[in-house]
């Protein structure tokens, strides 16, 4: 397969960021980085805009230096707590993940971040205190203060010690069912 050198002109993820030089395959650079304006051929005028295209990379790079370091010193602030569903004995029925995660820390302090940037090793499948790693960019990476709750135990603290209400509402289902 024919291969070319292009100068690419916006950060593509998988093949470089602005001022890259990269070897592609001639058809893939003819037919879709060139026309899209994602990248220029390697030509003597072309050579002259990189530095143009290696200060926006600079520029761009150092935002998001800024930004991560903010979004670090938020989170490393903040404490969540997430409820999990557990049966009687306290055995775990679901567990909770990076989306969890993700969904919880935009609905309670706006904070959008990629579920993937949630290090974690395994779901959580035990109630408790966790500490949760959250790599925001190349050199930041925060740490959450994650405190998981069994729904069960939430549910009989907020009601004084009484029976839940959701547990009442099944069991006078299930006593419908069996007069039936």
């Amino acid at each position: 397969m024919p291969t070319t050198e292009v100068i690419l002109v916006e950060n593509i993820p998988g093949l470089g960021a602005e001022a890259d030089i990269v070897k592609v395959r001639a058809g893939y650079a003819r037919n879709f980085l060139v026309p899209s304006g994602k990248a220029h051929e390697v030509t003597p005028s072309t050579m002259k805009q990189m530095n143009q295209l290696k200060a926006k990379r600079a520029a761009r790079e150092a935002t998001e230096l800024n930004e991560a370091e903010d979004v670090s010193r938020k989170i490393n602030k903040l404490k969540l707590t997430l409820l999990l569903e557990t049966g009687e004995t306290g055995k775990a029925f679901g567990s909770i993940t990076a989306s969890d995660i993700a969904e919880k820390l935009k609905a309670d302090s706006g904070i959008e971040i990629d579920r993937h940037s949630i290090q974690l090793e395994r779901p959580i499948k035990e109630s408790g205190e966790h500490e949760i790693e959250i790599k925001l960019h190349h050199g930041v990476t925060a740490k959450l203060q994650l405190t998981v709750k069994s729904k069960a135990e939430a549910e009989t603290k907020s009601e004084g010690g009484a029976e839940p209400l959701a547990e009442g509402e099944f069991k006078s289902k299930a006593k419908a069912r069996h007069t039936k």
